[in-house]
């Protein structure tokens, strides 16, 4: 069971740690039980948690046994960050929001058999505290020359906004859970993102002073491409797990276009397949790039993990139908009208003809060079040549969606919106 340290070594996932060797030793003696904590801070993962369940699905798949705690409790509070006070959200917006993650989460790791992950949520605690039992049981453990020194602490601090009480409490809170889940299920590890390790650390101090015993934390890195600039964000912002956030064809766009400098950092990262296929893939990438061949997996993997199998097999279906090597015939109105929002459109009746359409979509300046065009093969209906140059839009042709297909030559796709 040791072996998961060198694969997440390997695999580009360990940032700091308390004692490897330690930690080492006791994943070799047995199955250990060890957590990561979400807070709900907005109704749905994004693509960067998955750096930590990856982590935590690696463990899993060793032997040992994950907790996937959802912040009810420090999602009402607020980790500290940057960019100044995060807005409180109310108490109904949090617990909604913490259900969402839940349901995320029990889709990415594995809870049945002997070692299922288990969901728990530190409101459930946490709502018991009464001022005076936070102030005594646990600020007690905690010195202030040690809680200032956090670097998000002090930039804060050095910033025009500071920071308030509230969000400077959030430490003690998230050392609390360790205990807490140290207590309850004998847990002994927390992953978490780099960015967690001074809150990792303080839980971890926490146990020690409190019941004597020595526990583990354990980081994974900010992912960053080969610039070293944040791997993440589209033009329309997060890269949201949650499909009604973000089609599952953007997200699937999104690892595909993925740069050839970054693809095999990504296939470590973001997906299990094996050292040799991977080893592979960046063979590929060295040799022939120009086939994208290593996106086009990582693409499937990370889709396939997070919207599932049939769904990934949609997008793929609508991405050939744009390429004009599939017909779309077969394709759902979400997938089609997802995979088409970004094409030139126009609006047509049937019985338009395409000699018209052509010139409405600006693909061609007037009727005569719509004409010509046709007449030499090369527009295309939904993927099929249009052999008649007094073709009209017909009954046949409307897709899922109302939609249309209008191409010319290779790689001038279009979408007519059928009224």
């Amino acid at each position: 069971m040791s072996d998961v340290l060198d694969e997440l070594e390997w695999r580009g996932l360990i940032a700091q740690h308390s004692d490897i060797d330690k930690l080492r030793a006791d994943l070799a003696e047995g199955p250990i039980t060890f957590y990561c904590g979400f807070d709900p801070t907005a109704p749905s993962l994004h693509h960067g948690h998955l750096v930590a369940v990856k982590v935590m699905r690696h463990l899993q798949l060793a032997g040992h046994k994950p907790l996937v705690l959802v912040g009810g409790a420090t999602g009402l509070i607020g980790d500290p960050r940057d960019k100044g006070e995060r807005t409180l959200n109310t108490k109904e917006t949090v617990a909604q929001w913490s259900v969402s993650l839940k349901n995320q989460l029990e889709t990415l790791l594995d809870f049945e058999g002997e070692n299922a992950a288990r969901t728990v949520n530190n409101l459930d605690w946490t709502s018991e505290l009464s001022a005076i039992d936070l102030l005594r049981d646990l600020g007690k453990h905690f010195r202030m020359g040690t809680m200032l020194s956090k670097d998000i602490v002090k930039r804060r601090l050095e910033s025009e906004e500071g920071i308030s009480y509230t969000e400077f409490s959030y430490q003690i809170l998230q050392a609390n859970d360790y205990l807490e889940l140290y207590r309850r299920y004998n847990c002994t590890l927390e992953v978490g993102g780099n960015d967690q390790w001074g809150n990792l650390v303080g839980g971890m101090d926490l146990i020690h002073k409190v019941e004597g015993e020595s526990v583990h934390v354990l980081t994974n890195p900010l992912i960053t491409k080969s610039d070293g600039s944040k791997f993440g964000k589209t033009e329309g912002g997060a890269i949201w797990l949650n499909p009604d956030m973000l089609s599952p064809y953007k997200f699937y766009q999104f690892w595909l276009n993925t740069a050839d400098d970054d693809v095999v950092h990504m296939l470590k990262v973001f997906t299990f397949l094996s050292r040799e296929r991977i080893e592979e893939l960046a063979q590929q990438v060295a040799e022939r790039p120009q086939a994208r061949e290593a996106q086009r997996v990582l693409a499937e993997e990370v889709t396939t993990w997070v919207h599932g199998a049939d769904v990934t097999e949609r997008v793929k279906q609508a991405s050939a139908v744009l390429f004009g090597r599939a017909e779309p015939t077969g394709l759902d109105a979400a997938t089609l009208l997802d995979a088409t929002a970004e094409l030139p459109s126009a609006s047509a009746s049937l019985g338009d003809s395409i000699q018209d359409v052509l010139v409405n979509l600006g693909l061609e300046k007037g009727r005569g060079a719509a004409r010509r065009t046709i007449a030499s093969g090369g527009v295309y209906i939904n993927n099929v040549k249009v052999d008649d140059e007094e073709r009209v839009l017909e009954s046949d042709d409307v897709l899922a969606g109302d939609l249309i297909l209008v191409r010319k030559g290779r790689k001038n796709m279009t979408v007519v919106h059928v009224h």
